[in-house]
């Protein structure tokens, strides 16, 4: 069987480095086994990648691929909390909000993006209880932001 690490490794994905505050608050806290990730977006080297409001700006798919990166941000402060995505042993629960236009009523789909792209990496232990909302703004015009909840296999 192979690991959280190994399947990133073999699906060709490299983690970026792990985003900083945007403002005051941390992007980890941790209780116990239990970590929660704060929202982040669709950004890479400190720069958004997808902005805009899916259904008008930004097509579906653009924001089912705004979704998979973000969840290789989170993915990237959880790694940095626990040492290394092998040490997960099941995620938890995703709150998605989707920047959409009046009427885009798919925001499960967009949120596949990261949903699908987090069983790929973790197997069962990646399937999560989730919402995905509707969002008139977010914040710098992201088109997906995320917040995660994971438990590792021990505590600190």
């Amino acid at each position: 069987m192979t690991t959280p690490e190994q399947r990133l490794q073999a699906l060709g994905i490299e983690l970026p480095a792990p985003p900083r505050p945007a403002a005051n608050y941390v992007t980890a806290a941790r209780s116990g086994r239990i970590v929660f990730l704060s929202g982040q977006g669709p950004m890479r080297d400190g720069e958004v990648v997808w902005r805009g409001k899916v259904g008008a700006e930004l097509t579906e798919e653009q924001g089912y691929q705004a979704a998979r990166l973000t969840i290789l941000n989170s993915l990237a402060i959880l790694r940095q909390e626990a040492g290394s995505l092998d040490q997960v042993s099941r995620i938890l629960k995703l709150l998605a909000w989707v920047r959409c236009a009046d009427g885009f009523q798919r925001q499960h789909m967009v949120v596949n993006g990261a949903s699908d792209l987090l069983v790929e990496i973790f197997g069962e232990r990646g399937r999560h209880a989730r919402s995905a909302v509707s969002a008139h703004e977010l914040p710098f015009g992201i088109a997906v932001e995320i917040e995660l909840v994971a438990e590792l296999a021990s505590a600190a």
